[in-house]
């Protein structure tokens, strides 16, 4: 007997029996795994939006000083597409800019209707900006949000636009079968109510219910590819764009830009590579498979599951081994933060001090002895507003990834969505009166209150202006009747806002701001997303989630239950400034100064959400409503163009003029 060769033998048995062992294990995980059916096309896209760099105005401050002079990091366009295989789809873009512009979708629409046909339109693409204050501006089409960028910039235009169909043609592309887990959960540090006296003007019974004056849920989605696995995550969490100060002039994404680029970095060092950028090596466990390694992996490949599904082809060993040589095949992973009702939820988590005394500055309206210039918020890395970005970012990195990896609920059930336009100057809403029963009230024409001048702890305004005015003062009552002097009507709709700017009426050289606006549903099994054209503050989006909640939750075919998850997505496809509660609109901080029409637009929401939300329910279609104007012909640009750009005596471009530190988690990065 030829002991040599019996002995082999065993060896080769033994090695079986030992893979086997090991890949048992992995196969029934991955046979569960296969019974969460996937029942969805899933793609993920991404494009750079970053705009001009130097010289152009920065949206979201209105501070006519802040231009840009240079990046702290890249700004991009992150889309989703979730669709049935025989069936209706979706598509969600998430921007790195301040909001969504009206002119900016229309354009977009245009060019995916030429390129597509009528399969991605505004019905079914919700188009949302993460609210950074630190990105180029003039890219809107209304006169009040241009007037410190002097007027339309083409170049800001074009390239979000360009951004966002690219990021949409990528998830297109990318298109495969896949599955969604939805997963929730409290982040406590990443942000605080920066009018909370406004909040406490809400019943009291009301503010019992919750834990908090801000929202602290974050909400997010897990993406996997059948074959490649997780492929990216979007997720909503309620803070502002204002880690970075109004005196800033670096191009940036802010605390959710950073928070994205960190988990796209940390899930590609994690899955993709070794570390130097070459695709992730697969580790033996056994250091000598001989001759036989492939009919091992052939053999346990070939098991079928006790009970259940037969194993697929693709989730064989083999063919997992074999992937990890085509890595550039693979779906680039996409990670947006994306904005909800932030209303008046800031970053600056340490409170608002007096730059002057170091004292905390007054409740109610927010000044340093009677100046609101000199009161400031903090954030966690004061007095390094880097610091502070990356801290933010960082505390939403860190409990996404937490929800990312322990994800289960996965999404099922169909897709559909419904959008109507909406005259918002003069919504008849249907509201409770003081006597008991119902009346009939109505929204008015746009118009900012004084209040709205004198800016927020995030970023002071200027001159004797303070939040919680609902008086005014005469000198800018003059100032304001030189441009457009109210009406009764008007004042007597807005009351008790005293109006600074009559926005909606004025209309020279072109609409000063919007009256028609957009509205959405858009469903993803057990996922509603409600798209609105502004800021909800943290209590008026806890009343359209409630409100809309009821509707589907409670009609007669019981298709929901009480297994839904309803997020708002703020600033999404326009941008119509602020949403306040009735009793928060009474304070006249500046966030009801910054609500447009009236003392009753959350309830004018509330009543179109609700009408949307039967209508999904029911399956019945709605009206298109009233277009919104297309003033890209109308548009005036005042900013001079670069006449020459070059550098000193000498110097070279890309010759470093001082070079960054290298110390551990500095917030200075550029690229």
């Amino acid at each position: 007997m030829d002991w040599s060769s019996h002995f082999h033998h065993r060896v080769h048995i033994l090695w079986g029996i030992v893979w086997f062992l090991f890949l048992v294990p992995v196969f029934i995980q991955e046979c569960s795994a296969s019974d969460l059916t996937s029942n969805y096309l899933i793609g993920l896209g991404s494009y750079d939006i970053t705009g001009p760099a130097a010289d152009v105005n920065m949206m979201g401050y209105a501070n006519i000083n802040q231009t840009a002079s240079g990046l702290h990091f890249r700004l991009r366009a992150r889309a989703f597409i979730v669709a049935e295989p025989e069936g209706k789809r979706v598509v969600f873009v998430n921007l790195d800019a301040c909001m969504a512009s009206q002119l900016v979708t229309i354009k977009v629409f245009e060019r995916l209707n030429a390129r597509y046909g009528g399969l991605y339109t505004e019905q079914n693409v919700a188009i949302s900006g993460i609210h950074t204050h630190a990105g180029p501006g003039g890219y809107l089409q209304y006169v009040v949000y241009i007037v410190t960028s002097l007027g339309f910039v083409r170049q800001s235009f074009d390239v979000i636009v360009d951004g966002i169909e690219k990021s949409i043609i990528q998830a297109h592309e990318n298109l495969r079968p896949g599955t969604i887990f939805i997963n929730k959960g409290e982040l406590l540090d990443a942000g605080v109510n920066r009018s909370p006296n406004a909040y406490l003007n809400n019943p009291s019974e009301e503010r019992s219910k919750y834990n908090y004056n801000v929202d602290k849920d974050m909400t997010l989605l897990k993406f996997v590819d059948d074959e490649w696995g997780p492929v990216g995550s979007f997720n909503w969490f309620a803070t502002h764009g204002t880690s970075m100060s109004r005196t800033n002039s670096l191009i940036s994404g802010d605390n959710k830009g950073a928070a994205a680029r960190f988990m796209e970095d940390w899930y590609k060092q994690k899955h993709f590579s070794d570390g130097v950028g070459n695709p992730r090596r697969v580790s033996n466990i056994i250091p000598d498979l001989h001759d036989t390694n492939n009919q091992l992996l052939g053999l346990a490949a070939s098991y079928q599951a006790s009970g259940g599904r037969p194993v697929r082809r693709s989730l064989s060993a083999a063919r997992r081994v074999r992937s990890s040589f085509r890595e550039g095949d693979r779906p680039k992973f996409v990670s947006a933060f994306c904005q909800t009702n932030c209303g008046d939820v800031s970053p600056n988590v340490l409170g608002a001090f007096c730059i002057d005394t170091g004292l905390p500055c007054d409740f109610n309206h927010s000044t340093c002895n009677g100046k609101n210039e000199l009161c400031y918020g903090r954030g966690p890395g004061y007095p390094d507003e880097f610091e502070s970005t990356r801290i933010i970012g960082d505390r939403q990195f860190r409990k996404a990834v937490e929800l990312f990896d322990s994800a289960t609920e996965q999404l099922k059930g169909r897709i559909d969505y419904r959008h109507t336009h909406l005259d918002f100057s003069q919504i008849e809403v249907t509201v409770p009166s003081s006597g008991g029963g119902t009346q009939v009230v109505k929204t008015c024409p746009a118009a900012m209150g004084f209040a709205f001048a004198a800016g927020t702890t995030d970023g002071p305004g200027a001159f004797d202006f303070k939040q919680g005015d609902d008086q005014g003062n005469p000198f800018w009552r003059l100032v304001r009747d030189f441009l457009k002097t109210p009406g009764k009507e008007q004042v007597d709709c807005q009351h008790p806002k005293p109006i600074l700017l009559d926005t909606g009426e004025m209309k020279l050289p072109y609409p000063w701001a919007p009256s028609v606006l957009p509205i959405q549903i858009l469903r993803i099994g057990q996922l509603v997303i409600l798209s609105v054209p502004g800021e909800f503050t943290t209590m008026s989006g806890r009343r359209l989630r409630d409100a809309v909640q009821t509707v589907l939750t409670s009609g007669g075919s019981g298709e929901f239950g009480s297994n839904i998850h309803v997020v708002i997505a703020g600033l999404t496809n326009t941008y119509s400034q602020y949403v306040t509660t009735f009793e928060e609109y009474q304070i006249q901080r500046y966030e009801g100064a910054s609500t447009l029409y009236g003392p009753h637009t959350l309830s004018a929401y509330i009543q179109e959400f609700k009408r949307l939300a039967s209508a999904l329910l029911g399956g019945q279609d709605i009206s298109p409503g009233p277009p919104p104007p297309d003033l890209l012909s109308k548009q005036i640009s005042l900013l001079p163009p670069v006449v020459m750009d070059a550098t000193p005596i000498n110097i070279k471009f890309g010759d470093v003029s001082t070079d960054i530190p290298r110390t551990p988690h500095s917030g200075r990065a550029t690229s």
